[in-house]
């Protein structure tokens, strides 16, 4: 393995995919541009975001002062649960592209299951089969959604997602929703892959102060952060940390050149605790989550 050397995976469509990306939920849109500008100057190839994070024209900004050419960076987007609905969610894509200043994506996922309103995400999604057959997007697929959720999405649709970005790190691990996945062919993104939602929820333990993570990380000379995204990809997952910092950026993209062993890997995986820190998809509600998404 070689240093900053990104590893891709193929998607259940053959589209290559970066397994490592920048994600930016929460970030600023002024700290946005700068972010996502020394994340590709770093290496990275996969950009992350969501028409809910309001920082999608920040994300192109930053693309576009790289330097890089757009073919040569994964970029990947959410539509909210406001814009659910056949018309609606192909509109959605229309503000996302003109606020990124793209003409197609790679990857369009929609960021909720909505469970109390599923019938409007099963339009919305077949609008994503859409955009799909039109060649306005390289992959398709989905965001939160539980087992439930993806067995009546594969009954009552054409396509199966090529990705579901869910919660996943050492401590929240989801393991049967991941085995669904691999059943089906679905790639697991992980959000809060390194844990971050432990630190700034309040909760009582945090992944970065994990013991066992922390000696891993000693007998590699790494961080725990690093210990936890090699973990991620060696178990086939893709993981989108965020950060601002580009140090922290750099960080985060410097765990090609080790690896753990089988004995390392099982000791992560025994740290699962089974307690989500981010929202439950159930309580995910137009009532309690709405919020409009502007035009381009």
């Amino acid at each position: 393995m070689v240093k900053n050397e990104q590893v891709y995976t193929t998607l259940n469509n053959g589209v290559q995919m970066p397994a490592l990306g920048l994600g930016v939920f929460q970030s600023s849109p002024e700290q946005t541009v700068g972010a996502v500008e020394s994340a590709i100057a770093q290496g990275y190839r996969l950009i992350d975001t969501a028409a809910s994070y309001f920082n999608e024209r920040q994300v192109g900004e930053g693309m576009r002062r790289s330097g890089i050419a757009r073919a040569d960076v994964f970029l990947e987007t959410k539509i909210w649960i406001n814009d659910y609905g056949y018309h609606a969610a192909l509109h959605a894509f229309d503000k996302s592209a003109g606020k990124l200043g793209v003409d197609r994506l790679d990857l369009l996922l929609l960021h909720q299951p909505l469970p109390n309103r599923f019938d409007l995400a099963l339009d919305a999604y077949r609008a994503l089969e859409k955009l799909l057959a039109d060649g306005k997007v390289r992959a398709i697929g989905v965001s939160n959604f539980m087992p439930e959720h993806l067995q009546r999405l594969l009954a009552e649709t054409s396509v199966v997602p090529a990705v579901n970005q869910i919660e996943v790190h050492p401590f929240f691990q989801q393991t049967a929703l991941q085995r669904l996945h691999a059943e089906r062919g679905i790639l697991t993104q992980a959000w809060s892959p390194i844990g971050g939602i432990t630190s700034y929820r309040g909760g009582e333990k945090r992944t970065f102060d994990d013991p066992i993570l922390m000696e891993i990380a000693r007998q590699h000379g790494k961080s725990a952060a690093q210990v936890m995204l090699r973990w991620h990809l060696q178990e086939g997952r893709s993981a989108i940390p965020k950060s601002t910092k580009p140090a922290r950026i750099a960080e985060n993209f410097e765990v090609f050149d080790f690896e753990l062993s089988g004995d390392q890997i099982a000791a992560i995986d025994a740290l699962d605790t089974r307690v989500r820190g981010g929202p439950d998809p159930a309580s995910i509600t137009l009532e309690t989550y709405g919020k409009e998404i502007p035009e381009a």
